[in-house]
């Protein structure tokens, strides 16, 4: 009769464990050919747009233009342009992922499809841990520009800094409904200010300024690519995000094209005139966006400037802020943080609790770099060298999930190429995203030892 007991609670278990095992693998499977997603997203096209937008056109309109142009002059137009080039294959991509399985794992998601749990919870483990560090960076570098521009004690950065984070904050706390709104204005503001600023200092044009037009080769153009990969990074942001939009399929291709059109033409526009304008004197200075337009609005460049370091700053962290707080609910859900960050992850559902977890991570990434009086050198090292693992574990997931041959599959082999080539380039910067990628390991053999041992109730009932 024991015997017959512990064989039952031992069948009971096998099959429990068994349907455990087909859910998951139902849930990580691709949706069947032509099946009709269910969404309960909001986000509309002008809505996502303007956070595709922001999450690229952001803080590399402050410094990338004058740092670009010290590197390569008026060659430094080129590099704009061949930076632009290279981001569609990467952008096509993540797009056409994004809107074929949206789920709020993003990158993660597409990762564990492909390549299995261990490296899915590696991408996760990459973004969340990793990349937030480019969070606090952010709104330490706003606060540095208005600091600049209004000549104020660098004493207030962190203030300014801390400042910056609130209101997104609250913003998503509510919902990427209202965050989708706020980053709708905050798109148009930043926009209009570019367009403002072009469309101002146009006039004061030189072409005399573009002579000579290489003054330090080809190698001064490879400088200013490299600098400008960070101005278009940002296109997984969306990945996040996928679920929030009303319909995913056809929407998210439409806002990336968009967005990648919007974000080339600012970044060009800014960097003709930068070098047009301003000639020798455009990498000069620390604030070259102050420069160019004190040169010909003289008197109204600083408080211009500095609003458009706010806007900037501002627009950058509401995108991100959702992202972080999806993930780390899709994380959760997923058994790769406690269950307890799960709440949020469904599409249409807030994630406060994931959200809270991101702002205690920012707080301590925060309170580090006061405590490295706010050298941000390492910390952007962190978080790029995060992005370039998760766009290489990325791209090599769509290339095995798109259809073979497909313009989006052709897109992806292109970007694994670059992505590749990218990881190459920051290996001696790899120790954090190795250290993560050893913590979801860890994570994954200490599962695999708890499921090899008997449960207690079965050993209690083999011993009676």
């Amino acid at each position: 009769m024991t015997s017959n007991r512990a064989s039952a609670a031992s069948v009971a278990a096998t099959t429990a464990a068994g349907a455990e095992r087909a859910q998951a693998a139902e849930s990580a499977a691709p949706s069947a050919p032509g099946a009709p997603a269910v969404h309960r997203g909001s986000l509309g096209l002008g809505q996502g747009t303007a956070l595709y937008i922001a999450s690229v056109l952001g803080t590399g309109i402050l410094v990338l233009p004058g740092l670009a142009a010290a590197a390569a002059g008026p060659a430094s137009i080129l590099a704009v342009a061949a930076v632009l080039v290279l981001s569609i294959p990467l952008a096509g991509t993540f797009a056409a992922l994004a809107a074929r399985f949206p789920d709020a794992g993003g990158v993660a998601s597409y990762v564990r499809r492909a390549l299995g749990s261990t490296a899915a919870r590696m991408a996760g483990y990459w973004f969340f841990f990793g990349v937030c560090v480019g969070a606090p960076v952010l709104a330490v570098l706003g606060g540095e520009y208005v600091v600049a521009v209004l000549g104020v004690d660098r004493a207030a950065v962190p203030i300014i800094g801390f400042a910056v984070f609130v209101p997104p904050f609250i913003a998503n706390w509510f919902g990427v409904r209202v965050a989708g709104w706020v980053q709708f204005v905050l798109t148009g503001l930043l926009i209009a200010v570019v367009v403002g600023v072009v469309a101002v200092t146009f006039p004061a044009v030189d072409t005399t300024n573009f002579e000579p037009f290489l003054p330090n080769g080809w190698a001064g153009v490879g400088v200013a690519i490299s600098l400008f990969v960070w101005a278009f990074a940002g296109w997984e942001v969306g990945t996040h995000i996928a679920g929030e939009f009303r319909n995913p399929r056809r929407t998210i291709p439409l806002a990336t094209a968009i967005a990648i059109v919007v974000v080339g033409a600012g970044y060009l526009a800014l960097q003709f005139v930068t070098v047009a304008v301003l000639g020798e004197r455009a990498g000069a200075g620390q604030v070259p966006l102050l420069d160019l337009v004190e040169s010909t609005a003289p008197g109204v460049g600083q408080v211009l400037v500095a609003i458009i370091a706010a806007i900037v700053t501002l627009g950058v962290m509401n995108a991100y802020l959702p992202a972080f707080g999806k993930l780390g609910a899709a994380l959760g859900r997923d058994g790769d943080l406690p269950r307890f960050f799960a709440k949020g992850a469904a599409d249409g559902e807030v994630p406060r609790r994931a959200l809270a977890l991101t702002g205690g991570l920012i707080v301590v990434y925060f309170g580090l770099m006061l405590l490295n009086d706010l050298d941000l050198t390492g910390f952007i090292l962190i978080h790029t060298s995060n992005m370039v693992a998760i766009y290489a574990a990325g791209m090599l997931a769509a290339t095995l999930l798109l259809k073979r041959w497909s313009f989006g599959w052709w897109l992806a082999v292109v970007a694994t190429l670059m992505t590749a080539g990218l990881l190459v380039l920051a290996w001696t910067n790899l120790v954090v995203p190795l250290v993560l990628a050893a913590a979801a390991v860890l994570v994954t053999v200490v599962r695999r030892i708890r499921a090899r041992r008997p449960s207690p109730t079965a050993s209690r009932q083999e011993t009676r």
